[in-house]
């Protein structure tokens, strides 16, 4: 761990989250700013644009401030929360970025993945969550030894209990109906063609799109709302929720008194929350409700950081400047 530095206490901190929907930024100097908005990573052949992100925070702080920010004063904090970093970016080149484009006293550059447990759980402490959104990862820490992620491999390797995931699956179930096989399910036929079109047509909406991952958890609402009367969706809803579970599970696996939490839009679906509950109590295990998501666990990073002068570090999930 860096050598801490003194903390000036009252000063401000600045969150800023990058996920697949946009970067959102907020200050908090005694009471949180509102949250501000800016477009997504751009992702090319050299993977995230962070200078174009970095411009853009850059900007939404000068609005926040009511001026340009190179002529006000500095952050206390920045934590640069963003999606991507294990894969699509050096790590340490974030870091340098971040630091001499936003100019705050401490930077922090963490994983969207440790923001989100963090946002979860209200602390920074033992704990793992499972976030099924779009896609779906697990991730547990305690902040010192163990640092895991579980699965968040996209919608063709991996992402078990996504909302991609259930899309396909219930694509898969409607194609089988389709082909007149006993264990497809017609109401998802009827449904996902009423929503897409001709079967034949999905083969290329959902494989050879840039959107595909969108395309498919598109489809997720569809089978969660026919669970209720529908065997095979309802089935495919128990799977992805079992699938959470296992994934949460595995990703607390070794931890001492962890909070788990689950976060994302395809919990709001009963069946699958349902799924989710009733194997982790299989294991003797109780999530709790989520305090909040990424940007949250941002802010809550750099008031941690500002009032006691340190975070953890880890080499690929959290770097400090």
């Amino acid at each position: 761990m860096s050598e801490a530095r003194t903390s000036h206490g009252g000063g401000t901190v600045v969150a800023v989250d990058i996920g697949g929907s946009g970067l959102r930024l907020q200050t908090y100097a005694g009471r949180p700013g509102p949250v501000l908005t800016a477009p997504g990573a751009r992702v090319g052949a050299a993977g995230i644009d962070v200078a174009a992100l970095v411009a853009d925070a850059r900007s939404l702080l000068g609005r926040a401030a009511g001026e340009d920010v190179s002529g006000g004063v500095p952050p206390e904090v920045v934590v640069w929360s963003m999606r991507g970093l294990l894969f699509l970016a050096d790590r340490a080149d974030v870091l340098r970025t971040v630091v001499e484009g936003l100019g705050a006293r401490r930077t922090v550059v963490v994983s969207d993945a440790v923001a989100g447990l963090v946002g979860a759980t209200g602390r920074v402490g033992p704990g793992a969550v499972v976030a099924a959104g779009t896609g779906a990862v697990a991730f547990g820490t305690d902040f010192d030894r163990q640092w895991r992620r579980v699965d968040g491999w996209g919608h063709v390797l991996g992402d078990a209990g996504s909302a991609a995931s259930l899309g396909m699956a219930g694509l898969r179930a409607a194609l089988r109906a389709h082909d007149g096989l006993t264990d497809g399910s017609a109401a998802l036929l009827r449904a996902a063609a009423d929503l897409l079109g001709a079967p034949e047509g999905w083969p290329r909406l959902v494989m050879t799109t840039a959107d595909a991952p969108e395309r498919l958890a598109s489809v997720a609402p569809l089978v969660t709302a026919a669970a209720a009367t529908d065997p095979v969706a309802h089935a495919l809803c128990v799977q992805a929720g079992t699938d959470l579970a296992v994934s949460l599970l595995r990703a607390a696996d070794g931890l001492t008194d962890p909070l788990l939490a689950a976060t994302g839009g395809l919990l709001a679906a009963a069946p699958v929350a349902e799924a989710l509950d009733a194997h982790l109590a299989e294991a003797g295990v109780v999530r709790s409700p989520a305090h909040g998501g990424a940007l949250d666990g941002a802010v809550h990073l750099a008031r941690h950081l500002r009032d006691t002068g340190g975070v953890p570090e880890h080499p690929a999930y959290l770097l400090l400047a």
